[in-house]
């Protein structure tokens, strides 16, 4: 089914801008911290744990250690969720869409 010249040109930029937004999100880099920096992750924007670091001060309560690397992936997650959404809302701003689509 042949689309109007429009309609194709508007499909084509639609895919172009999917594509530089995904790019932009896999290009995401955050650290989330818990215990005053004490365990610290970093993550990348499709939410793969790229490191992990440890103060050995906190290495011998195991307890309170898996809480703390708890927190500090759920934060570095809303970090990365924040720049997400901040990178979407800037390409697509441009478009007029409804506000809270994206």
């Amino acid at each position: 089914m042949k689309m109007p010249g429009n309609m194709q040109g508007m499909m084509k930029q639609a895919q172009q801008m999917q594509e530089r937004m995904q790019a932009e999100v896999a290009a995401i880099r955050v650290e989330g911290s818990a215990g005053g920096g004490m365990v610290t992750v970093k993550i990348d924007g499709h939410k793969n744990v790229l490191g992990v670091k440890i103060d050995p001060e906190v290495a011998g309560d195991v307890e309170m250690l898996q809480d703390l690397v708890l927190a500090a992936c759920n934060d570095a997650v809303k970090k990365v969720d924040t720049e997400s959404q901040k990178k979407m809302s800037g390409m697509l701003g441009g478009l007029g869409l409804p506000p809270g689509l994206f």
